[in-house]
């Protein structure tokens, strides 16, 4: 399995003081729902932070995100090794597929792939 990026998620309603503050850090918006906004740096578009009021489909907002290039085979080895779903494995409107698991730590982690 490829990890294709690792995306740390903050919950907060202050969306555009967020962006303004991490533009001074050199990221740009590269996407905003409203509930969620990432912001990507110019120079590296692989480094991101994501901005959350809440999540829309799920129970939490997970603390940080893992895409990776087969969300399938990581479902079926984090339920193989007896890890706690969160959120179970589904196909979101905005082209992802994703579940949430917890980590040993009581962390949540969104682990996604694009939808192709």
């Amino acid at each position: 399995m490829t990890i294709r990026r690792v995306v740390p998620n903050v919950r907060s309603e202050a969306m555009r003081e967020n962006r303004e503050f991490y533009g001074l850090l050199g990221f740009e918006e590269a996407m905003n729902q409203g509930w969620i906004m990432t912001l990507a740096s110019t120079t590296n578009p692989t480094a991101q932070i994501s901005v959350m009021t809440h999540d829309e489909t799920a129970p939490v907002v997970p603390d940080v995100s893992v895409e990776v290039d087969d969300v399938d085979a990581a479902y079926t080895a984090m339920c193989d090794s007896g890890a706690e779903i969160v959120h179970s494995l589904r196909d979101e409107e905005w082209g992802v597929r994703r579940f949430f698991v917890r980590d040993p730590n009581g962390r949540v982690i969104n682990v996604l792939s694009h939808r192709h």
